[in-house]
């Protein structure tokens, strides 16, 4: 009889844990938020290398959404980004996207730069002012052949 409490106990624990992993991992990724309280904008970058679904949308070094969806415009031959920025953060029309990075050898990020207007973004508008990725071995390359892009 102890033999069947044990391994029932152990049992419930196991699939407990199982849950509970599952129900983190859907936070983590996003996949259980699918929340109503994000407005949903998007954006056309040269380049969003490091960028995938998914990926943090921050402002101020504070997370404010997630990147949705990346595909090639084929007419324009550029990545265009949706993403969504939660309802509490109003954005000016003169906000700028940025795609950024942690350090050296840190992730990716997306990053919201507001600018002064008084006017906000209505949601589903294009963010225009765009800033691409910058690749390390394109700083490297510039630094040492001193080329200053001119």
């Amino acid at each position: 009889m102890s033999e069947n409490t044990t391994e029932v106990i152990v049992g419930g624990a196991v699939l407990a844990g199982a849950i509970a992993f599952l129900v983190y991992a859907g936070q983590v990724t996003g996949f259980a938020g699918g929340s109503s309280a994000d407005h949903q904008y998007f954006a056309s970058f040269r380049s969003v290398q490091g960028v995938s679904v998914g990926t943090d949308v921050r402002m101020a070094g504070v997370k404010v959404g997630t990147v949705t969806d990346l595909v090639l415009n084929p007419d324009t031959f550029r990545a265009e980004a949706n993403f969504t920025v939660s309802k509490t953060v109003p954005l000016p029309d003169d906000t700028a996207v940025v795609v950024s990075s942690e350090g050296l050898l840190g992730g990716t990020f997306v990053e919201l730069l507001p600018g002064g207007s008084l006017d906000n973004l209505e949601p589903g508008s294009e963010i225009e002012d765009t800033q691409s990725a910058v690749g390390l071995v394109e700083l490297l390359l510039k630094f040492v052949t001193g080329d200053g892009g001119e």
